[in-house]
């Protein structure tokens, strides 16, 4: 039987149902998991944890740290499309929040932070920009060449994973990756 849940991953995941029956499958796919910041994520990850009984597992999606040219080249693609998408934010804010972000103002960065095995985005201002954020009552100024970061996607290895699991009180169960290394599924029980 599947249960969907549809929420904030912080706020909704008293939605996934009691363990009662049989074993569980919590699963979070697709790399999701490396959005967010390494405390927020081992917060996550501890408080599914604690909604796993002990024959529950969590099924996980990471994209794999590799060479980061290729993660450069994903994440700044010839055609402009994640450009797009990462400018699609500004619209977002500006339709929700009542702002006047112009977002031609800005253009794509992407490059890979080595130290924390993660892919930023950010959009830098090609000029001096006054943003009116209404919806806040907030005007925001921004110098040409001063950046806003949109997004960061990390990249995991198995030992960094185990690490996170262990600090959430999880224990890696199950390890399958792609045969070049690329991305990789696990099932992590309680510890």
């Amino acid at each position: 039987q599947v249960h969907g849940v549809v929420g904030d991953f912080e706020r909704h995941l008293d939605r996934i149902p009691d363990g009662d029956g049989p074993a569980r499958i919590v699963a979070l796919l697709g790399g999701t998991i490396g959005n967010f910041p390494p405390g927020t994520r081992r917060r996550l990850l501890r408080r599914i944890g604690s909604l796993l009984a002990p024959e529950d597992r969590l099924l996980l999606g990471t994209d794999l740290v590799k060479d980061p040219a290729m993660i450069e080249a994903a994440y700044d693609d010839s055609q402009g499309i994640t450009a797009e998408f990462n400018r699609n934010v500004l619209h977002v804010i500006n339709r929700e929040l009542g702002a006047d972000f112009t977002p031609e103002a800005f253009d794509h960065v992407a490059f890979f932070d080595r130290r924390h095995e993660w892919i930023e985005m950010r959009l830098r201002a090609r000029r001096p920009v006054s943003v009116l954020i209404s919806g806040l009552g907030l005007r925001v100024e921004f110098a040409a060449g001063e950046e806003l970061r949109t997004e960061i996607s990390a990249k995991f290895t198995r030992a960094r994973l185990e690490a996170d699991y262990a600090a959430a009180g999880l224990e890696l169960d199950r390890w399958y990756a792609d045969g070049d290394g690329l991305f990789a599924l696990s099932l992590a029980a309680r510890g």
